[in-house]
């Protein structure tokens, strides 16, 4: 479906409703229809985002609409809260039919959080979160890729420049350094046929980890690129009693927050910040957290000590994440976690 197509029905339909729904703007600012792309660099582009949130990975929204757990005025409280930049976690792969093609009521619902959130005055990161099923099937992998962001970028094509594409989250395993370096080329032409200057994110391949960077080479050629990394070191205290992380998964009583860890903290930081001065890319850390089962306190000391030392090199950043795990928002008193939210955007 075409922008004008999409957005007409968007608007028509549903948008509206969504909007009013939202305490933070009045029920005329969902007639301002939203301004069309206009190309900015990458820097550009970065300089207006400083402080993100992880949103959407995990919730009902995606197979049942009314089950829903993220609000369209929570959006609103991101961004009073200090916050200008979301990262959408989408797992398109589930939801295409056998030719690839994306199902219609899961755009519907990507449509109205893209727009309430532009809405909003947030810069939008459409970030596709296949990483998994791309591991487990790297001949699928490419190809499919390549299906969903033809099909993404085609349809957002017009929308202004504040949404920017994330190609891929976290390739990891099979998708190898080499792998990744060459895959990442053809899905970057796939969403150039369409969007020639729209920004894209794109990290390096072993988990987006900062020790890869030396592994990862981008286009020369396309400077509409910002590079991505993620951050949870050290694992055995950010993953302390994480299930899924079989080295952590019994720990606990782990804390942080001596002079070493946070110059170690610096010190991998400057390394980050001195790739990204010697390729002239901007640097988005496109995750960080602690998990729950660690104590608070060292908790906070360590999100506002990588939020800090991100700001301080000239890297904007989103943290994992509002809802599901690590979470910055407590749905169930539909209220900030205050320590959480103080540490990531003190006020």
């Amino acid at each position: 479906m075409g922008f004008t197509r999409a957005r007409n029905a968007v608007l028509a339909a549903g948008m509206i409703v969504g909007l009013s729904s939202c305490q933070t703007n009045p029920p005329q600012e969902a007639l301002k229809p939203l301004p069309p792309f206009a190309a900015i660099s990458a820097d550009d582009q970065h300089a207006t985002m400083h402080r993100g949130m992880n949103i959407l990975g995990a919730d009902p929204i995606w197979r049942d609409p009314a089950g829903a757990r993220f609000h369209p005025e929570h959006f609103g409280r991101l961004r009073d809260a200090g916050f200008d930049t979301v990262r959408i976690n989408l797992h398109a792969f589930a939801h295409t039919d056998a030719s690839g093609a994306i199902d219609p009521a899961w755009f519907a619902t990507l449509d109205r959080l893209l727009n309430t959130a532009l809405y909003d005055g947030l810069t939008v990161i459409l970030d596709e979160h296949d990483d998994i099923p791309c591991e487990r099937d790297i001949a699928a992998c490419g190809p499919r890729l390549q299906t969903v962001w033809d099909q993404l970028a085609r349809r957002y094509k017009d929308y202004p420049n504040r949404l920017v594409f994330e190609m891929l989250n976290e390739p990891h395993g099979k998708l190898t350094a080499d792998v990744w370096n060459a895959m990442l080329r053809q899905i970057l032409a796939v969403i150039r046929a369409s969007n020639p200057e729209r920004n894209v994110i794109i990290g390096p391949s072993g988990w987006t980890s900062i020790d890869q960077l030396a592994t990862f080479d981008l286009p020369e050629d396309d400077r509409h690129i910002i590079a991505t990394v993620h951050y949870y070191w050290p694992m055995r205290f950010t993953h302390q009693g994480a299930f899924w992380v079989q080295e952590t998964a019994n720990l606990s009583g782990v804390t942080w927050g001596s002079d070493a860890e946070i110059a170690n903290l610096n010190k991998d930081f400057d390394g980050v910040k001195a790739w990204g001065d010697a390729h002239h890319r901007p640097i988005f850390l496109g995750e960080f957290g602690a998990y729950e089962k660690g104590d608070m306190n060292s908790r906070v000391r360590y999100i506002s000590a990588v939020a800090r030392a991100a700001e301080a090199h000239g890297f904007s950043w989103a943290y994992w994440q509002f809802d599901s795990d690590f979470i910055a928002y407590d749905m169930s008193r539909d209220d900030w976690v205050g320590p959480i939210r103080r540490a990531l955007a003190p006020q």
